[in-house]
């Protein structure tokens, strides 16, 4: 707004209504470095000639100016423009006099007022914005979004290899004609060994709390969703990157991205029917008490104490 007045005044006061004029020549008497000089003209009206002040063109040729103009008087030469109506007919309309007596003080003051307005608002908006974007933690939600998916992986792994024991076990046992493939099921785990269990217990554990605070540490995850959340959230979301952090800190401390990654590693070993076969009935023949225990530890009726399966499914890679 304050823009449009200031064009508005600009255009008023640079377009003022200027009397019927013609060019006539003009001698140069006098002139100065700066355009400054004094002229002489012929006054039709007058019938005489004519002399006074006036603003020369002075970035004219050399050739037009005195002692080079081809004047018998030695004087120069200039073009102006003489009244033709009016009080002031005859006299010379002096265009670079009219353009100093020009008042563009209110219309520059308006300019500078918009351009101020535009500053203040940059630079309050972007004060304003300050503190929202120093709350994006987008590399830390990251982190802790991989470590999250790692914990995932092994406890659905450890999950399916479990379920598989009990799928097995209710259609065959370890009597006196094995079933292969609740004996391959159960080599499976053993050949994880006890620390997986423990690994996909820690994994569970971890994604169950987790989870939540991924979800509230969302605004902390870009700088769009941080610009777009509401005080709350931005509230919530740096309570939960403070807490996302103590857990990363944590989880490196004890290795246990390492540890779920070795889990998923080992229980997906079984992948390979042939030669699981072949390895979990040479390993069956050799220790069968040890399977049965194993698996009286699976039963459905302790399956309880095992880390319930996710209801997200693993890709596989």
């Amino acid at each position: 707004m304050l823009f449009a007045c200031s064009a508005g005044l600009y255009a008023i006061q640079s377009d003022p209504e200027v009397p019927a004029t013609r060019q006539i020549d003009l001698a140069v008497v006098d002139e100065k470095a700066d355009g400054t000089c004094r002229v002489r003209w012929s006054d039709p009206y007058e019938k005489k000639t004519r002399e006074a002040q006036y603003h020369c063109d002075a970035g004219r040729d050399d050739i037009l100016k005195a002692p080079n103009y081809s004047d018998s008087r030695s004087y120069g030469w200039e073009s102006g423009f003489m009244f033709t109506e009016g009080p002031d007919r005859g006299d010379l309309y002096d265009f670079e006099a009219s353009s100093e007596e020009q008042d563009f003080t209110t219309s520059d003051t308006l300019l500078l007022l918009g351009v101020l307005l535009i500053l203040i608002g940059l630079v309050g908006g972007n004060l304003r914005a300050l503190p929202r974007v120093l709350g994006v933690e987008a590399r830390l939600v990251r982190r802790a979004t991989r470590l999250a998916e790692a914990a995932v992986w092994a406890a659905e792994d450890y999950a399916r290899a479990v379920d598989a024991v009990r799928d097995a076990g209710r259609h065959g046992s370890l009597d006196a004609a094995p079933d292969p493939e609740l004996v391959r099921s159960l080599w499976v785990l053993r050949e994880a060994g006890p620390q997986t269990r423990r690994a996909a217990a820690d994994a569970q554990d971890l994604v169950n709390r987790m989870r939540p605070l991924l979800e509230e540490a969302a605004p902390a995850a870009g700088l769009r969703n941080r610009l777009q959340a509401g005080p709350t959230a931005r509230a919530d979301a740096e309570a939960a990157v403070t807490e996302l952090r103590r857990l990363l800190a944590d989880a490196e401390r004890h290795g246990l991205r390492e540890r779920f990654a070795q889990a998923s590693v080992d229980l997906l070993r079984g992948q390979d029917t042939d030669r699981a076969a072949l390895a979990a009935g040479t390993d069956f023949e050799r220790d069968p008490d040890a399977y049965r225990r194993l698996l009286e530890r699976l039963a459905p009726r302790e399956a309880a104490t095992e880390p319930e399966p996710l209801r997200r499914r693993r890709r596989r890679r």
